[in-house]
């Protein structure tokens, strides 16, 4: 495929790699911790939202560039840190969670140092979440001034609430051993890429077809009552025994060999 026909580009700010079957977003502003710009989100809703058509992707991987942080958050340097253009009805960072909540392609954090306010979205947004073991996690937007909003959405759910407000209100940052055991994060490892890895070759050998219609079912029932859940799921469990790759994991396994899979 020529380059230029691909539906992943980099921009100056955020590098867009495919590497087999992963799909690498990687924020590249080091000088600036990787702290998010519009252009940043932009470009990071746009690869996600093109990967969904792309079947041989199977993961996401976002992460920063160097080794002190994952993300910063806003860029405070900016003159435009807080800037919002107000005829658009979506900002660029909600607009992004939006992309990633609606993503049927596992999203996997790699948190390699610093994960800071809105990069605290960012993490949140992802399905699972490996940190290196120098990773700090922290909301510290009331020490300039203005509080955690829209990462909230993603993060809520996700580790205890007195554990949130506190970091909330008091801004103070968390190690990434709290993180692993709040839930924030999936695995601690000094060796991160590594951790990363191995969680990849788990994933990467499973049915696409079950984690694509798998997730597609775990989003939606988050925010259904019990019976709404149960009436879905009655009806999702057969469409997965429809499927090719259930016809393929049911013949492997009495034929006791590993499963062929076609990813539908």
């Amino acid at each position: 495929m020529n380059p230029s026909d691909s539906p992943f580009q980099s921009t100056p700010e955020l590098a867009v790699e495919v590497r087999g079957p992963v799909l690498w977003l990687t924020i590249t502003r080091e000088e600036r911790r990787n702290a998010m710009s519009h252009g940043v989100l932009a470009a990071m809703a746009k690869s996600i939202a093109a990967a969904q058509s792309q079947r041989d992707i199977r993961a996401i991987v976002v992460t920063g560039a160097g080794s002190k942080a994952f993300c910063a958050g806003a860029d405070l340097q900016s003159a435009n840190a807080f800037t919002t253009d107000y005829s658009e009805p979506h900002g660029h960072l909600a607009q992004l969670l939006r992309v990633a909540k609606a993503s049927y392609i596992p999203l996997i954090a790699r948190v390699n140092g610093a994960c800071m306010a809105g990069g605290m979205g960012l993490m949140s947004m992802c399905d699972m979440a490996v940190a290196s073991g120098h990773a700090v996690f922290g909301l510290p937007e009331v020490k300039v001034g203005v509080f955690p909003a829209q990462v909230l959405s993603v993060l809520q759910h996700l580790i205890p609430r007195r554990v949130l407000v506190e970091m909330c209100i008091t801004g103070e940052p968390i190690t990434s051993a709290q993180a692993l055991q709040y839930g924030l994060v999936n695995h601690v490892d000094d060796d991160v890429d590594a951790k990363l890895q191995w969680l990849l070759d788990r994933l990467l050998d499973k049915s696409p077809a079950a984690i694509r219609r798998g997730l597609y079912t775990m989003k939606k029932v988050e925010a259904m009552s019990f019976e709404e859940s149960m009436a879905f799921t009655e009806s999702q469990i057969a469409l997965f025994t429809l499927t090719d790759d259930a016809r393929e994991g049911q013949k492997a396994f009495q034929e006791k060999r590993k499963p062929v899979w076609a990813g539908k």
